[in-house]
């Protein structure tokens, strides 16, 4: 009996022993893992990292969380999707530049079968997925045709968004839920009192979380939320932009100020770094009411984003899962310099002029033609932006604000380019609250922390092909404080390029733009070239990049090459000749026809050139492009717009315009436009002049190629590509001086 009692103690203490053992080796619960994505905006737009913009929620995350200041996006919304949803880089996933396929590998502009997105890689790891808001690696956007490149065909469960890039608020086009389009209005699981897309968004991620923990509670979800908010069109409710009104009356200067001020505070930035030169004098702004309306309307989608992140936080809260959710948000490009609807006067009218729209209508394209009850979408200063019947930018001026401190916009991979906030909230998962993290990091790391956290392996082969390993570099070390150790970091697109080792960045702007040269530790605002000083570390860096380029299908690319032999071995990288002095350069005489459609090689050379467009169109419509060649960045077009005719040119991203006063007859009519080497422009209809104007000549051969009846690629003039001509269009000719 006594040999049992003394048995005892120790059987007890083993017994514990055994199950401190067990407890110690139970895994914990894997993350859930929140990827929220918003659209079109600047470094120093929320309160955490700046801005004067109300964003309580997304700065209560901050605040018990961490703020990485020098992570990076890719300067455009379709790279960074890819980008961020495959853990690549945008050009090894297919999508270099846009949702067109230029035919190379690196530029397909939809997710390629070699790539595997986050939904794909953690479904097998026992995770759901969900996905809401705006997909845009699709090339596909109407309800018919293929759907091979929409969310649940690259992982997701359910999914409730749109898969087209841009659109009104208040009625967008390509809305999906899983595979369905539908309208606004007839969608059968989901009627608010007013329809407003940023609100949709985060009503649809809270009714998934919601839907979640009651089917599938024994699995951990992801979640993707690309909110579209703030791009373009300036779209919101009037009960939050009336919280904004006046704030922005003392114009782009002073908030411009009292942001970099705010960001030195903060630690956000070096006080060391110089401030990038303000673009946009308000003294001489000469509708200074509309331009401060338009800040308070971009200010208003900002708040209303906050909102619903509020409400997906609460969600995960009331659900028991915020603890053990790790939650990113950032931005996928910089503030956006474009300057949609930002020229004429048209005002509004007292009443609706078009006949209504049937329910179930489907919007196509990025701008309607009108809202559903009639009124024509205006987009100029003769109309206050926000309500759905305006498409309307905030342009250049306040995107410099937005950048605040750093240099370039959306497009470019200068630091206002590709500079995005990351939050990081993950209660269980570190115990720094607060703090900030100066790591430099990439979209690329999302997918590989995603991998570390969930335990998920990254498939090996999809669909029986062999993926490409991912690029990026797990964040986990860095939520500690600890380095990051990586090689380098890439970029390139529509010819910007650049590539970033330690505190050095080699960069270039445009496809023959010299390389420059930055010390970011002490001028990430990008002002002290310091190319000329250092051509060694130069050659380096170009050497690196160039060996990224060819193995991530950034070339053979569809720009200009920008480097050769001659231009590699020196620090200023040469400019090299806009086009090839070929046969096809010396052409001068270019007939064409309906639907004809030119390369790139093949069209027209304009650089410096004055030139005359002659179209006979034997059916003239009010709508529509009649030729065009080029992009948002340099090009040409000549169209019909609401019945009044334009002709414009884009020079170094400067549009140009000469539109008649009058609209013009609906007849068959010989239509010329002649841009003159001095920039004067003479438009005539059947031999009768009816438009005179300056425009600039364009500065160098444009990118996109030539197309009669509509304008592919970006759009030259204001309007959303592709503008297809509603006429017909007999023949065109091009003739170069």
């Amino acid at each position: 009996m006594s040999m049992i009692r003394r048995f005892l103690p120790a059987l007890a203490a083993a017994s514990f022993l055994l199950h401190a053992a067990l407890f110690a080796a139970a895994p914990a619960p894997r993350p859930n893992i929140v990827v929220i994505l918003s659209d079109d905006m600047g470094f120093s737009d929320l309160g955490c990292y700046g801005g004067e913009i109300n964003t309580p929620n997304l700065d209560r995350l901050a605040t018990n969380g961490l703020r990485f200041t020098q992570f990076y996006n890719t300067a455009r919304c379709c790279p960074t999707r890819a980008s961020l949803l495959t853990g690549l880089y945008p050009h090894q996933a297919g999508v270099g530049h846009m949702i067109e396929d230029r035919g190379r590998e690196g530029y397909r502009g939809e997710l390629n079968s070699r790539c595997v997105t986050i939904a794909e890689a953690l479904k097998p790891a026992g995770y759901r997925t969900y996905g809401v808001g705006k997909w845009h690696v699709a090339r596909n956007t109407k309800p018919d045709g293929p759907k091979h490149d929409w969310p649940l065909q690259r992982g997701f469960d359910r999914y409730y968004g749109t898969i087209h890039g841009a659109g009104s608020y208040f009625d967008p086009s390509s809305l999906v839920r899983d595979n369905t389009m539908f309208t606004a209005v007839t969608d059968p699981d989901y009627q608010p009192t007013r329809f407003y897309y940023t609100d949709a968004i985060a009503d649809h991620a809270v009714r998934f979380i919601r839907e979640h923990r009651r089917d599938h509670s024994g699995q951990p979800f992801l979640l993707y939320a690309a909110f579209t908010a703030a791009h373009w069109p300036l779209h919101a409710k009037e009960s939050d932009i009336a919280k904004y009104r006046g704030q922005y009356d003392a114009g782009y200067g002073p908030i411009r100020q009292a942001r970099l001020e705010k960001e030195i505070k903060l630690g956000l930035i070096d006080p060391r770094w110089k401030l990038s030169p303000q673009f946009g004098d308000w003294a001489a702004v000469t509708n200074k009411a509309w331009e401060a309306r338009c800040m308070e309307v971009y200010a208003a989608q900002i708040d209303c984003l906050d909102q619903g992140v509020g409400r997906l936080v609460a969600e995960l809260g009331k659900q028991g899962a915020l603890e053990n959710t790790l939650l990113f948000f950032l931005q996928d490009n910089g503030g956006c310099a474009e300057g949609i609807g930002r020229t004429g006067h048209t005002p509004r009218a007292d009443k609706p002029t078009l006949p209504p729209l049937a329910p179930d209508f489907l919007q196509q394209g990025s701008r309607p033609k009108q809202t559903r009850d009639g009124w024509p979408v205006l987009g100029n200063t003769g109309v206050m932006p926000g309500p759905a019947d305006t498409y309307i930018a905030y342009g250049k001026a306040w995107a410099n604000v937005s950048d605040t401190p750093f240099r370039e916009y959306k497009h470019w991979v200068h630091e206002g380019g590709i500079s995005t906030p990351l939050i990081v909230h993950w209660p269980r998962g570190f115990t720094a609250r607060g703090e900030l993290r100066a790591q430099p990091g990439h979209l690329i790391d999302i997918m590989a922390t995603a991998l570390d956290v969930s335990g998920a392996k990254y498939p090996e082969t999809r669909q029986g092909e062999k993926t490409t390993p991912p690029e990026g570099k797990s964040l986990v070390p860095a939520f500690a404080n600890r380095p990051l150790d990586r090689e380098a970091l890439f970029w390139e697109h529509e010819g910007n390029r650049a590539v970033r080792v330690g505190q050095w960045k080699l960069v270039a702007k445009s496809p023959a733009g010299r390389w420059e040269l930055y010390d970011m530790a002490i001028d990430r605002t990008e002002m002290n070239d310091l190319a000329d000083k250092e051509p060694l570390l130069v050659r380096q860096l170009i050497s690196k990049w160039e060996a990224f380029a060819k193995r991530a299908h950034v070339v053979p690319w569809i720009w200009k090459p920008a480097y050769g032999k001659s231009a590699d071995s020196t620090a200023g990288a040469k400019e090299v000749p806009d086009f090839d002095e070929t046969a096809a350069a010396a052409k001068k005489l270019f007939a064409l026809q309906a639907d004809d459609d030119l390369a790139r090689e093949a069209a027209p050379r304009l650089a410096a050139r004055g030139f005359t467009v002659t179209a006979e169109i034997t059916d003239l419509a009010r709508d529509g492009v009649v030729i065009a060649q080029g992009g948002s960045a340099e090009g040409f077009t000549l169209y019909l717009k609401d019945g009044r005719l334009t002709f414009a040119t884009r020079s170094a991203r400067h549009l140009s315009t000469v539109t008649t006063v009058e609209v013009v007859p609906l007849k068959p009519a010989t239509v010329t436009a002649k841009l003159a080497r001095d920039g004067a422009v003479t438009v005539r209809v059947a031999g009768q002049t009816v438009a005179e104007g300056k425009a600039r000549l364009l500065s160098r051969q444009p990118q996109d190629g030539l197309q009669v009846g509509r304008d592919e690629g970006g759009a030259v003039g204001d309007y959303e590509a592709p503008f297809e001509f509603k006429g017909k269009i007999a023949r065109v000719t091009v003739e170069l001086d």
